[in-house]
């Protein structure tokens, strides 16, 4: 009910920051007292020209902890080591993971929200990912979705309310895969559920069968803690893990090859 209570009143533009921005007020005066007794010489202050920042005293430099920085670095750097001719982006941060592999190739992304961009080397367009209808069978190389699958068909981003969704989407993956080619995935992992209309929260063992055609290559699960670790799918067990991420690599194995 708290974790409920939470959300609520996020959504409605509470933040836990606003308690903390209140809490450091008298901070900030003191500090404004400090700098106006020393600043003889320097630019002075001004009412109309303040910009209380309150959050930020006791903030890191950065933060490399997160699912996405971890999720992100790992599927470039995949994706970098292995230089496909293209590659396809489903649904994942522009800001973040594909503004990763710009660095080094360019990217088509496909999203069901709007993007306008002249970044070069990026080609957005803008659609239903959950049937591909645009792509051939076995037509694409390399492909990655981080952190989208979980919200298709909740209506969440303006989609349409489907219960399948999710495996609509991963039907249309395993088609679209080439030969050989690499799919990187990622979804949250642990105890099955959906929490409408933010996500779904898989098991290992149903994201494995949602690409029954395909092999998988590499498996990575980031769990409540944060902690990093390969796994093995056979012996993981997500019933005590509330919220972490798997991060998948599957290949279409080259049954002519």
């Amino acid at each position: 009910m708290r974790k409920a209570l939470t959300h609520i009143l996020s959504s409605v533009g509470f933040k836990r920051s606003d308690l903390v921005a209140v809490r450091n007020l008298p901070r900030y005066f003191r500090d404004w007292r400090c700098y106006s007794g020393k600043a003889k010489g320097a630019l002075p202050l001004r009412l109309r020209d303040i910009y209380p920042a309150l959050t930020d005293y006791e903030g890191a430099a950065g933060d490399s902890s997160t699912y996405y920085f971890y999720q992100d670095l790992w599927a470039a750097r995949k994706i970098y080591q292995r230089r496909p001719s293209s590659h396809l982006d489903i649904g994942s941060r522009i800001d973040g993971f594909v503004a990763h592999l710009l660095t080094f190739m360019d990217v088509d992304v496909l999203d069901i929200r709007p993007c306008e961009t002249t970044v070069p080397g990026l080609r957005f367009v803008q659609g239903d990912a959950t049937g591909l209808a645009q792509y051939q069978d076995g037509s694409v190389d390399s492909i990655s979705s981080l952190h989208a699958a979980e919200h298709f068909g909740l209506g969440r981003y303006g989609d349409p309310i489907d219960p399948s969704g999710h495996q609509r989407f991963a039907a249309a993956l395993e088609r679209v895969l080439a030969p050989n080619g690499r799919l990187y995935f990622s979804v949250p992992v642990g105890r099955e559920r959906v929490e409408f209309n933010a996500h779904r929260v898989f098991a290992v063992e149903s994201v494995l069968a949602l690409f029954g055609q395909l092999q998988l290559v590499d498996c990575v699960l980031i769990d409540d803690a944060g902690i990093v670790r390969d796994v093995n799918p056979a012996h993981l067990n997500c019933d005590d893990l509330e919220f972490g991420c798997g991060l998948f690599e599957f290949t279409r194995p080259d049954l002519c090859g």
